[in-house]
């Protein structure tokens, strides 16, 4: 595959993921000689710098924008602040981490967001809550992280109550929970003290609708899927790596 550059995904339990087709096609579409394709890994020890070295640029997925980091040549000060990575762009041999979920993030936020969405609570603790504490804490949204291990959070799931929820009308799930096939997961909230105040963010995006938002709905919530933060955070990769704006007529999804 001489002259033909490599683009990919690095995660774990891949086969979900919908962007070889939507990169490939964008490639195809701006005739460029490229590819994108899956690295599954069960570790990250798998992959050593020459491989990874072997690649233009590179998404990473759950669960390892935060181990990524120790193969990191360099940091942008956003990947540097939050602490976690899912995109690396590759300049003269040296593996530099971005952060471009936030910027799915902020912009699929911002137009649904109100006046009464000041207070937050985020669902998780790993990477994807970073980006999403980083994005808050820059918007002025108060918050607090939400944990089955009271060691990692701010609170756990039990602390949950009526007076929480309304006090924290946005609420934003950054686990796994919930995503195919485990479809009939869902983070323990207590969703009987839902209502019409509250705005339900699922990072989640396979299934469409996942059981968190099919019971928040339910309740009155406004609900979103992650379908925008992920169109979002894959079109800031395509920036990063080709210097250009996307060209992809459909929606990039990683």
């Amino acid at each position: 595959m001489t002259g033909v550059s490599k683009y990919g995904l690095i995660g774990r339990n891949l086969e979900y993921s919908f962007s070889p087709t939507f990169f490939n096609s964008a490639f195809e579409q701006a005739g460029m000689a490229c590819i994108y394709d899956l690295i599954d890994v069960a570790s990250l020890e798998e992959l050593d710098d020459t491989l990874l070295k072997g690649y233009a640029g590179l998404n990473v997925t759950i669960p390892y924008k935060e181990s990524i980091l120790q193969r990191m040549d360099e940091l942008s000060p956003e990947a540097e602040a939050i602490g976690a990575v899912n995109c690396i762009q590759m300049i003269e041999d040296r593996l530099v981490g971005h952060n471009t979920d936030i910027i799915g993030f902020r912009d699929s936020l911002r137009p649904i967001l109100k006046s009464t969405h000041h207070k937050a609570l985020i669902l998780g603790t790993g990477g994807a809550s970073k980006a999403i504490a980083y994005v808050l804490q820059n918007m002025g949204i108060e918050f607090l992280k939400v944990s089955r291990n009271p060691e990692k959070g701010d609170v756990t799931y039990k602390d949950l109550n009526d007076k929480a929820l309304r006090y924290f009308p946005l609420i934003i799930n950054t686990t796994p929970s919930g995503t195919f096939p485990n479809v009939e997961d869902a983070p323990p909230i207590p969703f009987e003290h839902l209502g019409p105040w509250n705005l339900v963010y699922d990072l989640i995006y396979n299934p469409e609708e996942t059981l968190l938002l099919s019971k928040a709905k339910e309740c009155g919530a406004l609900t979103i899927n992650g379908q925008r933060m992920l169109e979002g955070q894959a079109i800031a990769s395509w920036k990063i790596w080709t210097g250009t704006d996307w060209i992809g007529s459909g929606e990039p999804s990683v």
